[in-house]
């Protein structure tokens, strides 16, 4: 431990300022959408009309389960305009703590015996209040915060690239098999006697004709390609009109199989023990790659029971448990699930890229389906027989093909954000109990 640098300890309630006070919920039903972020005991929860608060503050939540399992950080940091519902307690730190240190600090700290609750915890002003803090002087707490942030700083602007990617991949899927924008464009150059094919390359591009003309050979080739496949019609079906020759199908018609995940027995300590095959909860399904899960399972637990080992590429889709119902992931590698999830194998015509946006684009539709069961929950029949628009294995290819590159960024970006949260945890105890100093470890946010 530095001995140059003075460390203190003192309750949370003697170092904060409390603004619980100017916090107001507001029913579901009766918030108007706007910018602002609306915020619960685990972050945002929804956008809403007007503010409570402007500046920076720490959000720490006061119940729910969450504040036992730690799924998720139970403090967190809002910044700018924003609204507050009665779940979350408002703090900022006074002069001697700031702010930024009592988040990393909450998220180290052991609040279990300052809970109540049997059934459902919480965490009450007055017990929070309670919790001691320890910290050392203010320049050094601003060192350690540099070091945090900055590691934080990264992994979220990996979240920000790959909410972008995700964004960009989406949209092609809707201007392609939603919209239709390529073939309507070549009906409508067909109406005035244009260059239907080039019309559709416009369409796919957002190019103009000059900026088409200057396209290097090779990427000019490859779009006409892609343009050849749309059709030039569109035709009646049981879902209104589509493209012509396209087919209304299902998702399970997408798909090389569809099955469910199981749970090993909890009292076998064999299925468990020492597990090395990754497990996944649907809380762990975020839409996007899956690295690895917080539980593991060995191999005798996938012959002692119903879960299965699903290879890499599969997309794992939540089918129980509101909110979680309709999340979906995508393996990495080989894994299992509980039974609340299931496994989708793409066909090879289609491609991962495609099913997922299948199914992302059906989810609102399956959530629906869920909040009206009585479990709030789809099974396996449902999802498998949902009906889907369904172009030629061709296009969905093509399709597959062209966003493939961002799919394999966003994995990268995961892998390495994953990476960096793995340098982080064990730095933050230890930067907060003094056991290491910042000097030691200043080079290790420059490599990163």
């Amino acid at each position: 431990m530095n001995s140059e640098i003075k460390w203190f300890e003192r309750p949370l309630g003697e170092v904060t300022c409390n603004h619980d006070g100017k916090r107001k919920p507001v029913k579901e039903s009766e918030r108007k959408k706007g910018p602002y972020p609306y915020y619960g005991a685990s972050g945002i929860v929804d956008y809403v009309d007007g503010y409570l608060f402007d500046g920076r503050y720490l959000l720490i939540a006061e119940d729910g389960e969450n504040l036992r399992t730690r799924q998720t950080p139970i403090a967190f940091m809002a910044d700018g305009k924003f609204w507050v519902n009665n779940h979350a307690h408002i703090v900022t730190g006074k002069e001697e703590v700031t702010t930024e240190y009592l988040h990393y600090f909450l998220q180290h700290a052991d609040v279990q015996s300052y809970l109540t609750g049997a059934v459902m915890p919480k965490l009450t002003q007055g017990n929070l209040n309670r919790i001691p803090v320890r910290y050392p002087e203010p320049d050094y707490q601003k060192q350690i915060v540099q070091i945090l942030s900055s590691l934080d700083r990264k992994i979220d602007l990996n979240r920000h690239i790959n909410q972008t990617l995700e964004a960009m991949a989406q949209a092609i899927f809707k201007s392609w098999f939603v919209d239709f924008a390529p073939v309507k464009a070549k009906i409508a150059a067909i109406e005035q006697g244009e260059d239907p094919l080039r019309a559709a390359m416009r369409a796919i591009s957002g190019k103009t004709d000059a900026e088409l003309d200057q396209m290097p050979r090779e990427h000019h080739d490859q779009l006409a390609a892609t343009a050849a496949l749309f059709p030039d019609a569109m035709e009646e079906s049981e879902l209104g009109e589509i493209p012509k020759g396209w087919k209304v199908g299902s998702v399970d018609d997408l798909c090389i199989s569809i099955t469910s995940g199981g749970t090993p027995a909890r009292k076998n300590a064999e299925y468990w023990e020492n597990g090395a095959i990754p497990w996944f909860k649907t809380g762990e399904l975020l839409d996007g790659p899956l690295m690895d899960s917080e539980e593991h399972i060995t191999e005798s637990a996938l012959k002692g029971s119903s879960a299965k080992l699903w290879p890499a590429g599969t997309i794992l889709f939540a089918l129980y448990a509101s909110p979680t119902v309709g999340r979906l992931g995508v393996l990495t590698c080989s894994g299992a699930s509980n039974q609340a999830a299931a496994g989708l194998v793409a066909k090879q015509q289609y491609g991962v890229p495609f099913l997922k946006r299948v199914l992302l684009c059906a989810r609102e539709k399956l959530q629906n389906i869920a909040v009206g069961a009585a479990q709030q929950n789809i099974n396996q029949g449902i999802l498998k027989s949902h009906r889907v628009i369904v172009p030629s294995g061709e296009l969905a290819t093509a399709y597959s093909k062209h966003v493939a590159t961002a799919d394999e960024q966003q994995t990268q970006l995961a892998h390495q954000s994953r990476t960096i949260a793995e340098i982080r945890d064990p730095l933050l105890p230890k930067l907060l109990s003094g056991e290491l100093r910042v000097p030691d470890i200043e080079h290790i946010t420059e490599e990163v």
